[in-house]
């Protein structure tokens, strides 16, 4: 009976639990929707056991007690979470996640693995549930790929900034990365390649390593590197926060471990200080004893459950329903298979979950709790840590908001964003070796090979580059100078070995010399850009030419230099034109300008010679002779200027003289020109210019330059002028004192460093030679080697060109033209009165002898005085006269006084 009774006791509690049961799952499914369920399921995937999921476990069910002990947040229903173990396994994962889709589970917490994240995302997609990763930091996870994708914690996008950041912050170019070789590592590895790229550095070599838990595999590589003395002075290690996490929650580690991490600068996400925080710190210190720390991957998986707990809130209050329907599309494909695909449902208002879950604004652990536009979460920054000891310590801060800074980033969002490089600030960093200087960096090149640099053998001009003697591959010099003492100011070691180039028994091609490097007098030209980089020019060389020069002596004709002859030929004409101008305007209202032909004619030559001296007695009375005569008296006013200038220095200074003038004269001449064995001026003589390569002349030493010069263009062997670049002229101008640079430089280049195209090192030696610029060592290097005086430069000049027509023909031109302007508005003039005082000629047809009267009749125009305009000023001269007179015959001083009254009484009325 007991028996009996027994098993109905358990029937009936078996049914009432089925009731219950199906009561719950109605009540969810039920279609009011001011109800709410009393339970709801959520599931967890991650690997329990690894450095982030213990710490993520524990943090999970605390954060799910929390949220149940909180009415005001579901308002009396209960979050369950139900926990899977992927094992670190994208198999696993993918099956755990598919046993949550037979059950009602709502959204899914995890995983933990990017890798795995990638797999169940699809799984995820298709079921409408939304999967949310606290710890899943690939940054290739997209939204657009996987719109069911969350990530509730920081994109790798951001670290590898970061990153980025500090390997520019402290002047290195090149790393060397280590990852897991899984897509999650190699993800990661091209966000920083990216990264770097955007400043100027680049992955020089990647080393992939077998995918495994990532804090022991990181710890392994470590290890080994202490023991090969990579954790010695000169080295630097980065490494991203799997060893942040595995700090904050196993300190203290191993002494053993702690050594092989000594120096080594850790990024970790950065979480604000709060009360709240700090609470909870205390509160996890009391349930765990202190025998497992808390890390920001823990405090991300808590709050990710109250993001979940809001979301569903929001999602309940606006008549979200949890309910689930079967996807036809599985139930095609299950058709005479035996996996019961169909148990899994879609989860209908998964979309409105998903949309209230990015639109959740808290604030949490982590701090502010918010999606911006690309479902990322907003503010992200990372604390800098230096592992030093048994610990560690804060250097600094990583912001997108505004780099590097000592301030955490929260105290600088209320101000605008500044990422000048001088507010890009770190404490000091105790590197790896214990001490504080900043490494130079990794060895270059890759793999710890010494760069192979080309260096030419000359025979001429040794004191700019030569081999030493007795020696393979040591080299002296100017260029060598400045490359060593460069390659000192790098940031990084460069091992290096001179090769030499060249057969010593000439000046060798630089066209052919194909090396890591090049080095030596190397001027930077178009066609050598096209095949390599070159640094920043730490000399300048154009070309320029030499030729021979003699001394000009003050003679008896010296005042004839200034101008050329054409120049003398043009003024003279221009003063004769000028006076008859002047003439013709002046000729008919002007007395000066009237009387016989001999007198007229004295006028005119007279009038145009005194105006060089501005000693002209003639006045101008017409508006249009004032006009021309201002213009010329401003053109002879510089005309005079620049001769006396050119006298003076004529007769003041020695000058020199040579029949080239530069390149020009050189190149329009077909006299022999020679030029350096090697130097890129036979090509730019031949190709850029047109000369015949009949024409240059290959000289191998200064010597050769010196008697080429001597020997004249004249005979066998000599030339008219050596065309090469300065540095090499100026060194060999400084004992060679017959000859000098004629003309100007015509090309603008310099000499550099040649380096394979795309190499970083160009670039940093660019900086190192502005800084011995800029310091003074350049030049110093500069006296050391090329500062000679053998040659003592006199007081001397090479001749200028002399003053050339080409100089002043605008002044000519503007005076011609003033000098055109002004007759034809007097012959316009001259040609109306004509008109009006014969209007019949001027409209004759007739081409006989109308046409003859009427020149007659023009030219008696141009001559007859024009009276009106001069009977006023001639009659105050004739009063005036008459005034005069009158004194005089009361003073008894004019016998002839009757006479005169008569005759200019008769004038005035012949005026009248």
């Amino acid at each position: 009976m007991m028996l009996c009774w027994s098993f109905k006791m358990n029937l009936i509690w078996f049914f009432l639990l089925l009731f219950l049961y199906l009561g719950v799952f109605s009540f969810g499914s039920s279609n009011d929707v001011s109800s709410r369920p009393a339970v709801v399921n959520i599931g967890a995937i991650f690997t329990f056991n690894s450095t982030i999921g213990k710490v993520a476990k524990l943090a999970i069910e605390e954060a799910v007690k929390d949220v149940n002990s909180n009415f005001s947040v579901l308002h009396g229903t209960k979050l369950a979470v139900k926990m899977r173990n992927s094992n670190c396994s994208g198999f696993d994962g993918m099956v755990q996640a598919l046993q949550f889709m037979e059950t009602d589970i709502v959204a899914i917490i995890g995983p933990q693995s990017s890798v795995v994240a990638h797999i169940i995302s699809h799984v995820a997609n298709e079921l409408q549930v939304p999967l949310l990763s606290f710890a899943a930091t690939d940054p290739t996870l997209s939204s657009l790929q996987f719109p069911f994708f969350v990530r509730t914690t920081r994109s790798d996008l951001y670290q590898m900034s970061a990153v980025a950041q500090i390997v520019d912050h402290y002047g290195w170019k090149e790393v060397i990365a280590i990852f897991i070789d899984d897509d999650y590592g190699r993800n990661g590895m091209s966000a920083l390649d990216d990264k770097l790229a955007e400043r100027r550095c680049r992955i020089s070599y990647k080393l992939g390593i077998p995918p495994g838990p990532g804090a022991t595999r990181g710890l392994m590589i470590l290890s080994v590197a202490h023991y090969l003395q990579m954790m010695g002075d000169g080295f630097v290690w980065i490494a991203t926060d799997w060893l942040s996490s595995l700090l904050d929650s196993a300190l203290p580690l191993p002494s053993e471990t702690m050594d092989t991490l000594q120096g080594v600068l850790v990024l970790r996400q950065h979480t604000p200080d709060s009360d709240r925080k700090r609470a909870f710190f205390s509160k996890w210190n009391k349930l765990t004893g202190g025998s497992l720390g808390l890390h920001s991957y823990g405090l991300y998986a808590y709050d990710t459950v109250w993001l979940v707990a809001h979301a569903l809130d929001a999602f309940f209050n606006q008549g979200g329903i949890i309910s689930f329907s079967n996807d036809s599309r599985i139930k095609s494909v299950e058709k005479g298979g035996s996996l019961h695909l169909e148990a899994m449902s879609i989860f209908d208002d998964g979309p409105l979950l998903l949309k209230n879950v990015l639109q959740s604004t808290f604030l949490g652990l982590t701090g502010p709790i918010k999606f911006d536009s690309e479902r990322s979460l907003v503010l992200p920054a990372y604390d800098i840590i230096n592992v030093l000891g048994t610990g560690f310590r804060r250097i600094g801060y990583w912001c997108n908001y505004s780099g590097l800074s000592t301030v955490p980033p929260e105290m600088l969002y209320s101000k605008p964003p500044n990422r000048s490089s001088a507010n890009q600030q770190l404490y000091s960093v105790i590197w790896p070796g214990e001490t504080l200087s900043k490494p130079r960096g990794w060895v270059f090149p890759n793999n710890g090979k010494q760069l192979r640099i080309g260096v030419p053998i000359r025979v001429s001009y040794r004191e700019f580059v030569s081999q030493v003697r007795g020696t393979d591959n040591m080299f002296k010099g100017f260029c060598i100078d400045v490359f060593m003492a460069a390659v000192n100011l790098l940031p990084y070691a460069v091992p290096y070995r001179f090769i030499p180039f060249g057969d010593g028994q000439k000046n060798p091609s630089y066209n052919e010399l194909v090396l890591d490097a090049a080095v030596g007098d190397i001027a930077i030209v178009t066609n050598r850009t096209k095949i390599v980089d070159f640094s920043q020019p730490y000399a300048a060389s154009g070309l320029v030419v030499v030729a021979p020069v003699k001394k000009l002596n003050s003679s008896a004709w010296a005042f004839l230099r200034p101008f050329t002859a054409r120049m003398w030929v043009v003024t003279a004409a221009s003063f004769l034109v000028i006076g008859i101008v002047v003439w013709i305007l002046e000729h008919r209202i002007n007395d000066e300008f009237r009387g016989p032909p001999k007198r007229q004619l004295i006028t005119i030559l007279w009038f145009s010679i005194s105006t060089l001296f501005f000693a002209h007695r003639e006045n101008t009375v017409s508006t249009l002779g004032r006009l021309v005569l201002i213009i010329w008296l401003f053109v002879v006013l510089i005309i005079n200027s620049s001769y006396t200038a050119s006298l003076t220095s004529i007769l003041t200074v020695q000058h020199l003289s040579s029949p080239i003038k530069g390149i020009e004269s050189l190149k329009n001449s077909d006299e022999p020109i020679g030029y350096q064995v090697g130097s890129f001026a036979e090509h730019y003589l031949s190709e850029e210019l047109g000369i015949s390569k009949s024409r240059l002349i290959a000289l191998g030493t200064p010597q050769a330059y010196a008697q080429a010069l001597q020997l004249g263009p004249k005979k066998a062997g000599g030339v008219a002028a050596v065309v090469d670049e300065r540095p090499y002229v100026e060194l060999f101008l400084s004992s060679q004192c017959k000859f000098r640079v004629v003309g100007q430089e015509f090309t603008k280049s310099g000499w550099g460093f040649a380096f394979p195209r795309d190499s970083p090192l160009a670039v940093d030696m660019s900086t190192a030679l502005l800084q011995l610029s800029e310091n003074g060592d350049l030049q110093r290097i500069y006296d050391k080697w090329l500062r000679q005086s053998s040659c003592t430069l006199e007081s001397t000049e090479l001749e200028s060109d002399r003053l050339h027509l080409k100089s002043f023909w605008g002044l000519f031109l503007i005076c011609g033209i003033a000098c055109f302007i002004a007759l034809f508005i007097y012959f316009l003039q001259i040609l109306n009165k004509l008109c009006r005082a014969d209007p019949t000629p001027c409209v004759s047809t007739s081409p006989g002898n109308s046409r003859s009267r009427r020149l007659r009749r023009f030219l008696s125009l141009i001559d007859e005085k024009k009276d009106h305009s001069n009977s006023g000023s001639k009659r105050k001269k004739i009063v005036r006269s008459l005034s005069d007179n009158d004194k005089d015959d009361k003073l008894g001083r004019n016998p002839k006084k009757k006479q005169t009254e008569m005759t200019n009484r008769s004038e005035i009325n012949s005026n009248n």
